[in-house]
């Protein structure tokens, strides 16, 4: 009886602090309000030509963190069209509002980032305020960086967004828009 009070003295304080520090548990909250299904269109006007985009977005629960999937029909000036489609997992960090993207897995199964310098882009995401922002570096061929930027602001009935890339220094592309929430 001893033995087991003194291990509820010593653990059970133990076992409630470390759930406390948790970065999983301090960040979890955070993240919800994001989710939901949203509809809508951007447009980019670089070099004055003007681009629109038909996009569906998605923010949801993930088994230990959370998904962003967005598709994108882009209409080009040309009048060529092209459809593209993202979906990615986060993972809460250490660091409050700071999530680690599981792009891949490594050899024992656990879900990793990929590697920036072969290649791949390194993308994270953090929560400032009423913005999800994910980031996708990449070191390029000859060692600089191309830097893409996707901003989703929460606001009355859905998203705003931002979009930029900047290759080493020079902006690149900007691209705004607006989301309605459907779901």
């Amino acid at each position: 009886m001893a033995a087991r009070r003194r291990w509820s003295r010593l653990v059970v304080p133990r076992l409630l602090l470390l759930a406390l520090v948790t970065p999983a548990a301090a960040a979890d909250s955070d993240y919800r309000r994001f989710f939901g299904e949203y509809v809508g269109e951007a447009v980019s006007g670089d070099s004055g030509r003007v681009e629109t985009r038909d996009i569906w977005a998605k923010i949801g629960p993930a088994s230990k963190g959370f998904t962003v999937s967005w598709l994108m029909n882009i209409h080009r000036v040309s009048g060529k069209e092209k459809h593209v489609e993202y979906l990615m997992t986060f993972l809460p960090t250490k660091r409050d509002n700071v999530y680690s993207a599981a792009m891949a897995l490594d050899a024992f199964g656990n879900a990793v980032p990929l590697d920036p310098m072969k290649g791949d882009p390194y993308v994270w995401a953090r929560i400032q305020g009423q913005s999800l922002t994910l980031y996708a570096l990449t070191v390029t061929e000859h060692g600089g960086y191309d830097l893409q930027v996707f901003d989703r602001k929460l606001v009355p009935g859905g998203m705003e967004l931002k979009y930029s890339r900047v290759v080493d220094g020079q902006a690149q592309r900007a691209i705004t828009g607006r989301l309605k929430k459907t779901r």
